[in-house]
């Protein structure tokens, strides 16, 4: 991924499309809206698991994870995505986000990102100083990682103005927001070097049939507009459930393949 651009996995690359089988890791990197966090109950930082099932078309190619545990005054955010059957055999996919906000402000504090793709192994960390307005970013790919072989590494420094946010924070925070007052979320976020500027638009609501029976749900898409993962893989949307939990039910992108989702098959409170 870092430092200076994301990092485009091999299976979500034109030519390796069908082995696109975690798409789900990278639908976090979607919102990182300027608006007041104050509008939900945020039930969920309590602490909650939730559980998916990622397809591509019908075969059932990989299961991942979100997970928010309370630590003092810090909210932990995980997320794990792994694929399975004969998918693994051909590429196995292991991947893992954390990250650690401040429970009042929400904003966070630190960043890691750990991705075993095929003969990918990448471990990413942000640092985040809201005093010096700076977010310290590095980066190492690993020829082995067991052996701790370095192929490349990048260290990097950049200004941020504040309320930039990583991209599994962004996700919660998106579930807490007032989505009858706007019908687009302006943002940005932290990648690489730079700033990018993003938006969510508000497509309204549905009524879509998830595992837990037929939900009402806020349909909504992630748009970032330079060049990015997201413009490699067609359009993603997000429903939410339209009420007070605000569950993710259901992730989908279309590609030239056909397209990957993620349903969520269960959930639960701490």
């Amino acid at each position: 991924m870092l430092s200076v651009s994301f990092h485009i996995p091999f299976f979500l690359q034109s030519k390796n499309r069908p082995k696109a089988l975690c798409l789900f890791l990278f639908v976090f990197s979607l919102a990182f809206v300027k608006t007041s966090y104050a509008e939900s109950p945020r039930s969920w930082l309590q602490g909650e698991t939730l559980i998916y099932r990622v397809s591509w078309g019908i075969i059932t190619a990989g299961t991942a994870s979100l997970e928010t545990k309370v630590n003092g005054e810090n909210i932990e955010l995980r997320s794990l995505a792994h694929n399975n059957g004969a998918f693994k055999s051909i590429y196995p996919v292991a991947d893992t986000i954390f990250s650690s906000v401040h429970r009042e402000s929400f904003l966070p504090t630190y960043f890691k990102k750990i991705i075993h793709e095929g003969a990918y192994h990448d471990k990413s960390i942000i640092l985040f100083d809201r005093k010096k307005l700076k977010a310290q970013l590095s980066d190492t790919v690993f020829l082995n990682p067991e052996q701790r072989t370095i192929k490349r590494f990048n260290d990097t420094t950049i200004t941020i103005f504040g309320n930039e946010r990583c991209i599994l924070s962004a996700f919660y925070y998106v579930r807490g927001l007032n989505f009858d007052k706007n019908k687009k979320l302006y943002f940005s976020a932290v990648s690489g070097k730079k700033r990018y500027d993003l938006q969510v638009v508000i497509h309204g609501r549905e009524r879509i049939n998830t595992k837990f029976g037929y939900k009402n749900c806020v349909k909504l898409e992630p748009i970032l507009k330079e060049d990015s993962l997201f413009k490699s893989v067609g359009r993603l949307f997000i429903w939410l459930t339209d009420d007070a939990e605000r569950l993710p039910v259901l992730m989908r992108s279309e590609i030239k393949v056909g397209s990957i989702k993620a349903e969520l098959i269960d959930y639960y409170k701490k």
